[in-house]
């Protein structure tokens, strides 16, 4: 994330002190008091700072420049009036070193408001970054913060200061800590936090942190590339187990996020490998539907031509698999049944299967909760699946699966409950 993105250098001509200044005709007072301290100034000093003002206005930085170098400061208030005008005029030129020196200029003074001076000198932190000046840009930073500012971009600046200066670990802290701090806020974590957070995590091979991280952003934001991303960032940056991965490659096939040749023919791999002929051949077939894959494309067409009689067989074979399972003394067989209804996509015999696993037990109960959660959710019981995935033990190597499905079934009960209110509404 580059902090550019979110901090706009915009702090208002400094010497207007709520309008006063430029509001006041050149015959008024010199000594007008604002809330604050008196404003003294030179009729011929107010004048050349209204001309400078307008030009600002104007976007012509030549003639505003011309109009501050004929300003002469006297007083405390002058100076800091000319410093502000020359930072309003370098950032209308976009000359970060030429705002940097400016506010230098306007700390100089005693008149920069107690209530601006947090946020300035944050600014003034965020220059110095600008310009590759770290060393004063946390000053700057830990200044700002003892005079009360506590925006989060700060936090996000510190972020990104620190992985400059090459300090991954600190600035995963700081990304940990502004995360934290827009979410007590109540406000939505922008995209690119999570980004930054994502990758801090990623290269420190911080598998459940990328996985939680990617779950949050898409409650967030759960569009169908979203989810696409999120998955294959995730897949191919770790190794998993193939039932892990192909389960992951279902949750983005139920988010119709399979969007190339690569997505569609992994996925049938990964089908294949784990004995799952008929899924597999079904997804070749979905491809070549979509457009995504073609018949003369030849990884695809030769699994194909391996697995479809092996899927007949599988198909054929299923009625005597349930009935081994029903008397089977543990349940190994009532899992592997259970499996092979889930692949076919007969997700009610897959739940009564997966159910009959558990309650016999000698099983990877972790494996079992999760698809009997997402077996669930595909038959339509979203609380079910919910309270199923949430037994998945946190840490295991099956908890990111049950967290990814479980942010579907969060934005599937999110769904039924907007078409619910819409049709209720008509």
């Amino acid at each position: 994330m580059a902090m550019r993105d979110h901090i706009f250098l915009t702090i208002g001509l400094p010497v207007m002190l709520a309008g006063a200044v430029l509001a006041t005709p050149a015959s008024a007072k010199k000594k007008i008091v604002v809330a604050g301290p008196p404003i003294e100034m030179s009729d011929a000093f107010r004048a050349d700072v209204q001309a400078a003002d307008a030009a600002i206005k104007a976007r012509d930085a030549s003639t505003a420049n011309l109009r501050i170098a004929a300003l002469n400061p006297t007083t405390d208030i002058e100076a800091y009036a000319a410093a502000g005008l020359r930072f309003e005029v370098a950032v209308l030129r976009r000359d970060i070193q030429a705002q940097r020196i400016a506010l230098t200029d306007m700390f100089k003074t005693s008149s920069v408001p107690k209530a601006d001076a947090p946020r300035l000198r944050f600014i003034a932190g965020y220059l110095s970054y600008m310009v590759a000046n770290y060393t004063d840009a946390v000053a700057q930073l830990d200044y700002a913060k003892t005079l009360g500012y506590t925006g989060i971009d700060a936090t996000m600046l510190r972020a990104d200061i620190a992985m400059r200066k090459n300090k991954p670990k600190d600035a995963r802290v700081y990304v940990q800590e502004a995360l934290a701090l827009q979410k007590a806020s109540g406000q939505p974590i922008p995209a690119p936090w999570y980004d930054r957070a994502i990758s801090m995590a990623y290269q420190a091979n911080d598998w459940n942190e990328v996985s939680s991280l990617y779950r949050e952003r898409l409650e967030v934001y759960p569009s169908t590339p979203e989810w696409r991303s999120a998955l294959i960032n995730y897949l191919a940056g770790q190794e998993s187990d193939a039932q892990i991965q192909l389960d992951l490659y279902r949750l983005q096939a139920a988010n119709g996020a399979m969007a190339s040749e690569r997505d569609y023919q992994t996925y049938a791999q990964l089908a294949e490998k784990t004995g799952n002929f008929a899924e597999a051949k079904a997804i070749i077939e979905a491809g070549r539907s979509a457009g995504k894959l073609t018949a003369s494309q030849a990884t695809t067409a030769q699994l194909l031509k391996a697995v479809t009689p092996k899927a007949t067989k599988d198909i054929a074979g299923m009625p005597a698999l349930a009935k081994k399972a029903a008397t089977a003394s543990d349940g190994k067989a009532a899992l592997n049944a259970a499996d092979g209804y889930f692949s076919l996509g007969q997700y009610p015999q897959a739940v009564e299967q997966y159910r009959l696993a558990l309650s016999k037990g000698s099983i990877d109960a972790d494996r079992a909760n999760a698809r009997l959660g997402i077996a669930l959710a595909r038959s339509g019981d979203l609380p079910g699946a919910k309270t199923t995935l949430a037994q998945v033990t946190s840490g295991s190597n099956w908890s990111n699966v049950a967290g990814f499905w479980s942010v579907w079934v969060d934005l599937q009960h999110r769904k039924s409950a907007q078409q619910g209110t819409a049709q209720t509404a008509s």
